[in-house]
């Protein structure tokens, strides 16, 4: 069966994307084209037309094309869920303009010299976002964790997987202990260590931030409450929030 192949002319008409962005997302390996004709003009499919629309709706939502690359390359990277949570985001982004639109006519109404500067706030916005961003790896976290597992096996990834979550079945057998206790609080010190050697330099306002995901994340909850038992995610959240604290 023959392909759908569009010209580089062709795909500017049809997205709105100007000819010179294009050659900048092939350049910096963000959309390379699907093949290039002897004369040297760039032919786009249908698969490479996908790739642009996600581009350009995590663009719509201010992503970096740096972070919009680590995303899309990322293999465990699944469009139907990529498409939720852009739309989450673009709810939020709506939201807070509405907000903003309503403070204007309120200033309108009471006068230019009114303050108030709740409706500026993105703080949801930016949370969701880091969420997103840490799902799919578009973070320096997730590059060093790239360079630190170069070259393993997927046996050995597995492996250190398994072990990751042996750690939190030992924190479930705790989970009736207070959070704070003392044999919790160095079960979560070996897991922050375990985490840098293994993926990442861990410090602890990232611990701080996996103990957000563990509970936030329905699929991390689930991994870590089927590990460790009911309530193990919520447990070693509140674990890490001690450790953080002292």
């Amino acid at each position: 069966m023959k392909k759908n192949m569009w010209t580089v002319a062709k795909v500017g008409q049809l997205t709105g994307t100007s000819v010179r962005t294009l050659h900048h997302y092939d350049a910096i390996g963000l959309l390379k084209p699907t093949a290039v004709t002897e004369a040297g003009y760039r032919l786009y499919d249908d698969a490479a037309l996908g790739r642009l629309q996600n581009i350009l709706m995590f663009r719509e939502v201010g992503f970096p094309l740096r972070e919009i690359k680590a995303i899309l390359d990322n293999p465990d990277f699944d469009p139907a869920e990529a498409l939720e949570q852009q739309i989450r985001l673009l709810e939020l982004q709506l939201a807070h303009t509405r907000r903003l639109i309503s403070f204007a006519r309120e200033i309108q109404k009471r006068g230019v010299d009114h303050m108030n500067f709740d409706a500026f706030s993105k703080a949801e916005w930016s949370r969701y976002e880091a969420e997103v961003k840490e799902r799919w790896g578009a973070t320096e976290l997730y590059q060093e964790y790239g360079k630190k597992n170069k070259g393993k096996t997927k046996d050995e990834l597995e492996e250190t997987g398994r072990r990751l979550m042996d750690m939190f079945v030992e924190l479930g057998y705790l989970r009736g202990s207070s959070p704070a206790d003392k044999a919790v609080q160095e079960k979560i010190k070996m897991l922050q260590c375990f985490i840098t050697e293994h993926y990442y330099t861990c410090t602890d306002e990232t611990l701080k931030s996996l103990g957000q995901m563990y509970v936030c994340d329905e699929r991390m909850k689930g991994n870590i409450d089927q590990s460790g038992g009911a309530g193990t995610a919520d447990f070693v959240s509140q674990a890490i929030l001690a450790y953080c604290a002292e």
